[in-house]
């Protein structure tokens, strides 16, 4: 498994997300994934899963010590107190006494941004998260946040796939040494039947969905957590480690890029995205 390295983290470039996916089949998915050869499991507060992702974890037999946790505060609990509160709750539904990364899910207005990072960095401070980073951050966001935080931000998750030009963001974190995390790498299935996408496939004896996950996993400093409820797509996902795209391959696919291929902006949450 291909690591991205930022500041001093060694993320695993391709992970297994668990977004939407309920309990029983959460735990199902990753005991299987893990055994597939997954070493980096996503979740957060509010997809009410951590107990399954948990116990997923411990029935698959892997040590723990040989994976990358990720999960993530929700925007209620932003304040100082409530995010340590919130994060102590988290661990208790994982079993775990710490985890790897520990996100800010969405920005929140509401909240003073130096007071929640000074809440998030205070339980990396506490020996409950080894790192800590943020979610649907914007450029302006990157850098205030940047600026304000006691501890090292080491990636920023976002939507990103063939369909949406993240270049600004991705080029924001790489000036701040952070890595991208591509959530919905393949637009929530949208990408599949992009006509380009089936040629290069085709070319190189892959699916579709192969191909996109390696376009991102390609680029410096990216990850992707791509998630399903089939452990054959599952395991198909983490084969994308034996082939190389080309630079035409490369351009092609980035060539996809749409105006309109945002697939997840929630009303409430969504920050003024980055042209």
């Amino acid at each position: 498994m291909w690591t991205v390295n930022a500041k001093d983290a060694r993320i695993p470039a391709l992970g297994f997300g668990t977004f939407t996916l309920p309990p029983d089949d959460c735990h199902r998915m990753v005991k299987a994934a893990l055994r597939e050869g997954y070493r980096h499991v996503d979740t957060a507060q509010i997809y009410e899963n951590e107990e399954a992702v948990g116990t997923g974890i411990r029935d698959s037999g892997i040590g723990r010590s040989d994976l990358w946790v990720t999960t993530k505060v929700w925007v209620s609990n932003f304040r100082d107190g409530d995010l340590q509160r919130s994060v102590d709750e988290s661990l208790r539904k994982l079993a775990m006494d710490h985890v790897d990364l520990l996100l800010l899910h969405w920005p929140n207005p509401e909240v003073d941004l130096a007071e929640t990072l000074g809440a998030l960095a205070s339980v990396k401070q506490a020996g409950k998260a080894r790192h800590v980073g943020i979610s649907n951050f914007t450029v302006d966001l990157i850098r205030r946040a940047t600026e304000l935080s006691p501890e090292p931000l080491v990636t920023n998750q976002v939507e990103y796939h063939p369909l949406l030009n993240q270049d600004p963001v991705l080029e924001a974190c790489r000036a701040q040494g952070m890595a991208l995390t591509a959530y919905s790498p393949v637009a929530q299935g949208k990408v599949l039947g992009e006509p380009v996408l089936a040629r290069i496939a085709e070319a190189h004896g892959k699916t579709p969905a192969q191909v996109a996950l390696r376009w991102l996993v390609q680029q410096e400093g990216v990850c992707a957590i791509p998630r399903s409820r089939s452990e054959d797509h599952a395991k198909a996902n983490l084969e994308i480690f034996d082939f190389e795209l080309s630079a035409d391959d490369m351009r092609a696919i980035k060539g996809l890029q749409r105006p309109d291929g945002r697939q997840i902006a929630p009303e409430g949450l969504a920050p003024q995205w980055d042209s």
